[in-house]
């Protein structure tokens, strides 16, 4: 499973349409580990983009600070689950707290 997560100085950035790049971190359900870590520049922002781009990349789940209602829907319907919420903290502990269901989610920081 690959998680994409927006980040900003090397932490989750809360807007994931302003990102400086997206942490792509490969994961093992099953075994709850981290198999690979990469990041990459994503396409500028423009409606639907980011949804299409990652869904390329073969992302199956986008972890963010917040998104609205209509980025939301678009990443749903590019087969990308949508998990809105988390801290600003690094990719990587991102990733590995949702792996232990431990991933304390607050409230969606996007009110558009």
């Amino acid at each position: 499973m690959l998680i994409a997560i927006p980040t900003a100085e090397g932490k989750l950035a809360m807007h994931f349409g302003h990102c400086e790049k997206f942490a792509l971190i490969d994961v093992d359900i099953e075994s709850k580990k981290i198999l690979s870590e990469d990041s990459d520049v994503p396409p500028p922002h423009e409606p639907g983009g980011l949804p299409r781009w990652l869904a390329e990349k073969g992302a199956n789940i986008i972890i963010a600070g917040g998104m609205g209602q209509r980025a939301q829907d678009m990443f749903t319907s590019n087969g990308i689950k949508v998990v809105i919420g988390a801290p600003a903290i690094e990719p990587r502990l991102i990733a590995e707290q949702y792996l232990s269901d431990s991933l304390e989610i607050g409230d969606n920081v996007c009110d558009h």
